[in-house]
């Protein structure tokens, strides 16, 4: 019987020639999603032979976003995202104000309109979703305060979004956009548009947190107990595109957004993580989607006609943005470490930009050159991002061994960087150091209170060492890997190290001093990977522990026992 198969050969074609592409970056050392960028390339219509739907593409590759998303939700707590708000809010807000400067500036520069200036520098503010998940995903730091500060970040520039996306077109006359927008936005006015929009998101966040927060759980836990694997894994993944697509048509917000406020509801059910795990196979071949749809739309024509502008719009995307990103984390007093890895996860541009620009070209406000060139300034940036964050720990190094700039970096004179003038000696004797104070080191935290024990919290989330203090609990706000920070815990003093963050790399820094200060201290360490735990078994860096909430019982228990048997 005759009928289309556009569907199936646009899902064939990019999954069979991203996994060549990918195979091929790998081999050259190159990350696999640069592969899946140039197979997006080769079967786009700027390319000869081959031509894939980019329709169809791009509505798969949004699915990819709604799973990623979806899946962030369920380990990102509306905790951890309102104990960041104190420097998401602000910083995302005056960081996208600053970036949006930049380009508007540069396309002045060009001698384009003011609308079409300020549309391009809206398209270079924004970061990618999908790029930001991966990058902290594969570096097992989507959890850390780092991963929550640009996590929240970008929760907060995905709303400044969606705003722009529902004002642009009524003010779209006023920027010089095509005359029917003027009647329009006369017939309505901005006012009206702004207080609708923000009306719509309110009643979104307030239906979400009301409802959501009872239906989810509710819903996973009845298909749970049906016994059925097939149909909890599709209750989870109709949950996210159902909720998604209905969040965007009835309240106007983004797709990502609705996702990711699902997700994040339906973490209080105990089955959420087992809820990720089955998402997890779909969420990764739908993100390469995203992948093979941005390279479709890229036309590496820009690159011959236009160098100089891809070059520039380049250095904003990556060094601007970063260094307005850099200085702001440090303006809040975080330590050198957030501000480095902040700013890398932010060094890109991605599905919004696409969404902002595709807007603003049919608005009659942005030609067709920037388009062109915010598609090449997405492609290089997401290439590059990867390398930008293995710039990271070098530039950390590089800044720290120059001592008077790291002093003033690292903020030493932060009062919350020291204990206490009250804290007596004998508290600070055979006590405990808990490095991270999220759901695993709060777990083991309200365990040592209910004994009677004497620990010290170190950790970077600022907020959450004043709230700490507030309750009568001792701890130091800082990066445990910076052996300051540790000398402030009174780690040469200390019966047991436990480092509740599952970063490998900085907990082998921390080992490595409190063994230096204290060779007879006990180390209990989190990993989120097998290959980690074996390397750090491998170092003999101490008792290794993997999980999260069986995890913090297993680290507690464990802790307990030494202490009893001292």
């Amino acid at each position: 019987m005759p009928h289309s198969v556009s569907l199936i050969t646009t899902i064939a074609s990019s999954f069979g020639l991203a996994l060549l592409m990918g195979l091929i970056a790998n081999r050259l050392k190159l990350p696999a999603l640069v592969g899946y960028l140039i197979a997006g390339i080769l079967i786009g219509p700027a390319t000869p032979g081959f031509v894939a739907d980019l329709g169809l593409s791009s509505q798969l590759a949004e699915i990819g976003v709604i799973l990623l998303m979806f899946g962030v939700g369920l380990h990102f707590s509306l905790e951890d995202l309102l104990a960041v708000r104190h420097i998401a809010v602000p910083g995302a807000i005056v960081r996208m104000i600053v970036a949006t400067a930049l380009g508007a500036g540069l396309a002045t520069f060009w001698g384009w309109g003011v609308g079409a200036s300020i549309v391009f520098g809206l398209c270079l503010s924004v970061a990618s979703t999908v790029v930001l998940i991966k990058a902290l995903e594969q570096r097992g730091t989507l959890q850390s305060v780092n991963g929550q500060i640009a996590v929240g970040w970008l929760v907060v520039e995905d709303l400044a979004m969606v705003l722009v996306l529902v004002l642009l077109p009524p003010l779209s006359g006023w920027l010089g956009g095509h005359a029917a927008d003027v009647a329009d936005a006369a017939t309505h006015g901005l006012l009206a548009t702004l207080a609708i929009a923000l009306v719509k998101i309110s009643i979104f966040v307030a239906f979400m947190l009301v409802v959501g927060r009872r239906v989810f759980p509710w819903l996973l836990g009845y298909v749970a107990n049906t016994g059925s694997r097939e149909l909890f894994t599709l209750s989870v993944v109709a949950a996210a595109v159902v909720i998604a697509y209905g969040s965007a048509k009835l309240f106007g917000v983004s797709f990502a957004l609705g996702a990711f406020f699902a997700g994040m509801l339906m973490r209080e059910s105990h089955l959420s993580h087992r809820a990720a795990q089955e998402s997890l196979p779909l969420r990764d071949a739908f993100s390469v989607l995203f992948f093979v749809s941005v390279g479709m739309l890229f036309d590496p024509a820009i690159l011959v006609h236009q160098p100089l502008r891809v070059l520039a719009v380049v250095a904003i995307i990556i060094l601007g943005k970063s260094l307005v990103s850099f200085f702001l984390v440090l303006a809040f007093r975080y330590p050198l470490n957030t501000a480095l890895t902040v700013s890398a996860s932010l060094a890109q541009i991605g599905e919004f930009s696409f969404i902002l620009a595709g807007l603003g070209m049919s608005l009659g406000l942005l030609p067709h050159e920037g388009q062109s060139l915010i598609l090449a300034g997405a492609l290089i940036s997401i290439s590059l991002n990867q390398l930008v964050f293995k710039a990271v720990e070098p530039a950390q190094e590089w800044i720290r061994s120059r001592s008077s700039l790291a002093r003033v970096l690292e903020k030493s004179t932060d009062p919350l960087a020291e204990l206490p003038m009250t804290v007596t000696s004998s508290y600070v004797t055979n006590h405990i150091v808990i490095v991270g104070y999220g759901r695993v080191g709060q777990r083991i935290g309200q365990s040592l209170v209910e004994r009677g024990l004497h620990f010290v919290v170190a950790e970077q989330n600022r907020e959450l060492v004043e709230k700490l203090r507030e309750n009568g609990l001792h701890a130091v706000a800082g990066d445990a890997s910076d052996p300051a920070v540790l000398i402030q815990a009174h780690i040469a003093r200390a019966q047991v190290l436990v480092i509740a963050i599952p970063d490998t790399l900085r907990a082998r820094r921390m080992i490595e001093t409190a063994r230096l200060l204290n060779p007879d201290v006990e180390v209990l360490v989190r990993t989120h990977s097998d290959e980690e735990a074996t390397l750090l078994r491998n170092e003999n860096a101490g008792t290794v522990f993997l999980g999260e909430h069986e995890l913090a019982l297993s680290m507690t228990r464990h802790l307990l026992e030494k202490i009893s048997a001292k």
